[in-house]
């Protein structure tokens, strides 16, 4: 993804993996194969890789610098973790190298906000140091939405926050070194930064809103995780936690913002990941790269 302005606001990419990953029947439960293979056609080329078949799925964090702050939305499967498949791919090292090639440290973040508390939004909160894990962005402040932390510290505590220690690693030694900030769904940052609850994917997952200047962009996050979700937006992913609740949050944040020139933001969509969305008449979507 190329940097974007929104107003007086820069935003980039900073990428952890990219490229084939899943077949659609295996990540959608309720997809029509028949359904999938006549909207293919008419969807951006990036999406979806016709010789394996496969879901083209991107893991990235978006840098948002303000004027006077610097935040990193999501922050990937991270380093050191020892996650298993399909979250043990390598190359982890491309992530950091793209943060500083951004001219960023860890020291100078200022907050972390995560959409909710997954293995793949949560992993670089922290790193392993003289084997503690320890916050990776030291002056940070992070945000997470109490009611998604009630959650998670509940599931971890009776040993069933798969795959085990996400909670422990990513989340658990922010709060105790007193870097959390648990909010809830009508946090603001300040006017440019604010959240809009979209649940389901998790039990309180928000999208980060930003503002500049008039404009508006929106990281969604996994409130959908591939642009087949904006054709049939009642095709709930795998993961997950109420599949009813994720497709009526989808629905409704995409009628929101359709016709509109909020620029959006998703987590997994691939390069250029940022786009628009258009109303396709019949309670469809469609996403559209923004390419200039």
């Amino acid at each position: 993804m190329r940097q974007i302005r929104i107003g007086d606001i820069t935003i980039d990419a900073v990428i952890e993996r990219e490229g084939p990953w899943r077949k659609p029947a295996h990540f959608f439960p309720t997809l029509d194969q028949a359904t999938f293979d006549a909207h293919l056609p008419s969807m951006e080329p990036e999406v979806y890789n016709k010789a394996l078949g496969m879901l083209m799925v991107t893991y990235q964090t978006f840098v948002v610098r303000t004027p006077s702050r610097t935040i990193l939305i999501d922050t990937c499967t991270g380093e050191d973790k020892g996650h298993p498949p399909p979250f043990d791919f390598p190359g982890k090292a491309r992530w950091r190298n793209e943060l500083f090639a951004l001219g960023v440290t860890f020291e100078s973040v200022d907050y972390v906000f995560c959409t909710h508390l997954h293995i793949d939004h949560t992993g670089w909160n922290t790193t392993l140091k003289d084997g503690r894990w320890v916050p990776t962005f030291p002056n940070a402040k992070y945000i997470f939405h109490k009611g998604e932390y009630a959650v998670w510290e509940a599931e971890h505590q009776r040993g069933a926050n798969p795959p085990g220690t996400v909670f422990r690693d990513n989340c658990l030694p922010i709060v105790e070194a007193g870097q959390a900030l648990l909010v809830d769904d009508d946090f603001q940052l300040d006017d440019m930064i604010t959240l809009t609850p979209t649940p389901g994917h998790s039990p309180c997952h928000c999208c980060v809103n930003i503002f500049s200047r008039g404009q508006r962009a929106v990281v969604t996050g996994d409130m959908m995780h591939h642009a087949i979700q904006c054709r049939e937006p009642d095709w709930s992913a795998k993961p997950d936690w109420d599949p009813v609740q994720s497709a009526k949050s989808r629905r409704a944040f995409l009628a929101s913002v359709a016709e509109t020139d909020t620029l959006i933001l998703p987590i997994h969509f691939p390069t250029p990941t940022v786009g628009l969305v258009t109303a396709d008449g019949d309670a469809r979507f469609n996403y559209t790269f923004k390419r200039d």
